[in-house]
């Protein structure tokens, strides 16, 4: 018994060792951090709101707050309360940053998930350019200001060359958490110049950790190249390993969210894992963790399983608390008093002036060698200009190191909430009433659409499909609708037991032929119940499920039995393509005329958008119908002409009168409610430059007068919206739809959306 205590004496004695470690904060302590957070939130949203008002980015309100609440005011102000507010325990300091940090690195994964490398590959000559140039003319003009400058900004004894190259290092790189915050409050990050700013200032934020690593190398005693090497071709290797392993993983880990359906808190969690990882190795790498971070939102925004309110989620968490916290305490750092002698002054406004014109001419240099507009290049210049964070660490660096007197890490504090202040003004005065090019507004007006739209949007497709004419069909119509950068995944299901047995099944040639270069892959799922194994995959990221059927002879069936356990399964919207009776081809390479029933409805909008889509590619005339269902009207067959046919232009269709066949007027309340629907349905083609023709009628049987009006103007096309429903166990999708199908001999695509209730 004695033997066992004293074996187990000194694992006890270790374990107490090891809880006396974490040291935690007092009551004191606790009470001070807590009011820090709650005073310095405060302030920041306040000013920040204050500077929105007059038109400002809110980040300039945070950093000045942090002006306020440091030395430069509030330590003038109130001394004992600054010093009870800002006490001198390290633990104190330590509890604080450490919420920066944390905020700092959620607002690059943010920045990360609006950063666009297809736009960045595509302006690629311009991004290399720009960041070249905006990095080397800073840095010698950095280089030739401190060696000019007097000894009261260096330390004693350092050597005054080490000091040149740091103040050069702070003279040449930006901020990249502040140019990601500017551009997003000014609505700029998606614009062609707002995606080089961030590509120059990721690599400006790269170059700087590495210039900060080498030159703090030569302060403490020389620094190995080797070391350097190893840096640079660690940090190669992680990011070559980040968008490939790295993003098998993260597509992995999202996926699994999605089958599982354990919802949104998971996929932030695997947010928040991947920015720790990343952010990790990159601190382990000797640059900082914060640049992880920026990749992690890359490669988080990269997965085809990512959810979008994931970024909602973060976003809400960082710009209402974190990123304040952030840029307020990086504003407190700040002690104007230090400014107080005249050579101190000169020279800061000497080291201000030099880090504003050489970064500004050298962003403006190497977007006119890139062949950018001028307008442009002031723009790159002015963002660029944005400095934070590590303009901060390189003067604690510095500071500690015994390279900068207090002086100095004063003024290189200082420089960069000048120079944030400088990039925001002038970013905001350069793009006033500036749209941008033709082809990046038509960019910009085509991503905003396809945020707005209910199904026509940027979501990849799912196409079900084994390579037969009826697929053909359905991947026609969707490459026809969908922009080209919109991805398709071709599903095929596999129910035999050898592969052999559907090989030739399998084979989509042919419709990666018709999606031409659009992104497109093949996923061949096995599962006995094809329906059910379609509607598990469509949870995995995909916005819409197309899929293509022969025009055949219906029994009891709305499509097929796997069609409509497919639409009876499926939380998607269901695209359907049925091929025109007696076609045996795929379909006609352009279409002449596509009726589009309209009724107001959100079904009604989705069948407007692949309309649209369709007329937009093709030149298809698009004819707008609208039939007024009415009671006690004699009519002697009702699959003969219904009423009279009113073509008209949208600005006939409002000033006219809504009249039957007979001549008889429909009362103020019909006619009100018909214009206001063809009218907004006019307006959302003519906004894209189609303009339709409008057939009105008035029937005791809609669907019947469709029919009759899709035979009249000869349409080789019909779109149409239901609201999917269950009725005895089958899918509905309304009377109209349903008797079109029946009826009608025409190509016709079906749009479902889906219904929550489950019977009528």
């Amino acid at each position: 018994m004695m033997l066992n205590m004293q074996l187990m004496l000194p694992a006890a004695t270790k374990t107490i060792e090891t809880a006396s470690r974490l040291t935690p904060l007092h009551d004191h302590q606790l009470l001070v951090f807590w009011v820090q957070l709650l005073v310095i939130t405060a302030i920041a949203r306040f000013l920040g709101y204050v500077v929105f008002r007059v038109k400002l980015p809110t980040v300039i309100g945070h950093l000045l707050a942090g002006v306020v609440l440091g030395p430069s005011v509030f330590g003038k102000i109130w001394p004992d309360g600054f010093n009870w507010f800002i006490p001198e325990e390290a633990i104190s300091s330590g509890a604080l940053f450490a919420v920066t940090w944390v905020g700092v690195a959620l607002l690059l994964v943010t920045a990360g998930f609006e950063t666009d490398l297809n736009l960045i590959r595509r302006l690629g000559r311009a991004a290399l350019l720009v960041t070249g140039f905006s990095l080397i003319v800073p840095l010698i003009g950095g280089l030739l200001t401190a060696l000019a400058l007097p000894d009261v900004f260096v330390a004693s004894g350092a050597n005054h060359n080490v000091f040149a190259m740091f103040i050069a290092a702070a003279l040449s790189v930006s901020a990249l958490a502040v140019i990601a915050r500017i551009l997003s409050e000014l609505g700029l990050m998606r614009r062609d110049f707002g995606q080089i700013t961030m590509a120059a200032g990721m690599a400006n934020d790269v170059i700087g950790w590495m210039m900060l690593s080498v030159f703090a190398g030569f302060a403490v005693g020389g620094v190995s190249f080797s070391s350097v090497t190893k840096t640079i071709i660690g940090l190669s290797l992680f990011l070559v390993l980040a968008m490939t392993i790295g993003q098998r993983i993260v597509d992995y880990c999202l996926c699994q969210v999605l089958r599982i359906g354990v919802g949104i808190p998971t996929a932030v969690s695997i947010a928040i894992f991947t920015m720790l990882t990343f952010g990790v190795i990159t601190q382990s790498l000797g640059i900082e963790a914060v640049l992880g971070a920026f990749v992690a939102g890359v490669v988080l925004n990269r997965s085809r399983f990512q959810q979008q309110e994931v970024l909602h989620h973060i976003e809400s968490l960082t710009n209402s608390f974190l990123a304040p916290v952030f840029f307020a305490i990086a504003g407190m750092r700040v002690d104007l008093a230090l400014l107080a002698e005249r050579e101190a002054l000169v020279g800061a406004v000497v080291i201000v002036v030099v880090a504003l014109v050489t970064k500004f001419v050298g962003s403006f240099v190497g977007a006119k060698l890139a062949r950018l507009s001028n307008r442009v290049a002031a723009a790159l210049g002015a963002g660029l200009n944005a400095r934070g964070a590590l303009e901060i660490v390189i003067a604690s660096v510095g500071l500690s190191t015994g390279v900068f007197s207090d002086t100095a890490y004063t003024v290189i504090v200082i420089m960069p909430l000048i120079t944030s202040l400088f990039a925001a003004v002038t970013l905001q005065v350069i793009v006033r009433d500036w749209r941008g090019t033709a082809d990046e507004l038509e960019r910009l007006e085509r991503e905003e659409e396809l945020v707005r739209n209910l199904v026509v949007r940027s979501d990849r497709l799912m196409l079900v499909s084994r390579a037969n004419p009826a697929s053909i069909a359905a991947s026609q119509i969707v490459h026809f609708a969908w922009p080209d950068e919109v991805p398709v995944t071709v599903v095929s299901v596999n129910t035999e037991s050898k592969d052999d047995a559907t090989s030739s099944a399998l084979d989509i040639t042919v419709l990666r032929n018709v999606f031409d270069e659009r992104e497109v892959d093949h996923n061949i799922l096995r599962s006995d119940n094809v329906a059910h194994a379609i509607a598990e995959e469509s949870q995995l990221g995909y916005g819409m499920i197309c899929l293509g059927v022969s025009g055949e002879e219906r029994e009891s069936r709305l499509y097929s039995p796997m069609v409509d356990e497919l639409l009876l399964q499926a939380e998607l919207p269901v695209l359907i393509v049925r091929k025109a009776r007696g076609l045996k081809t795929p379909l006609p390479s352009a279409f002449v005329r596509m009726v589009v029933p309209v009724t107001g409805t959100r079904s009604s909008r989705a069948a407007q958008e692949i309309a649209l889509g369709i007329s937009s590619e093709l030149g298809t005339e698009v004819v707008l119908t609208h039939v007024v269902a009415v009671h006690g009207l004699q009519l002697e067959n009702p699959l003969r002409r219904l009423g009279k046919q009113v073509s008209k232009q949208v600005s006939q269709v409002k000033n006219s009168e809504v009249t039957d066949r007979h001549g008889v007027e429909f009362n103020e309340a019909t006619t009100r409610i018909v214009k206001s629907l063809i009218g907004t349905a006019s307006d959302f083609f003519a906004q894209k430059g189609v303009t339709p023709v409008v057939h009105l009628r008035k029937s005791t049987s809609p669907a019947l007068a469709l029919v009759e009006a899709i035979t009249e103007v000869e349409a080789d096309l019909v779109v149409l919206g239901a609201s999917l429903r269950q009725v005895n166990r089958r899918p509905f999708l309304g009377q109209t739809v349903e008797t079109i199908l029946e009826h009608c001999d025409a190509n016709i695509v079906v749009v479902a959306m889906p219904y929550e209730g489950h019977s009528e």
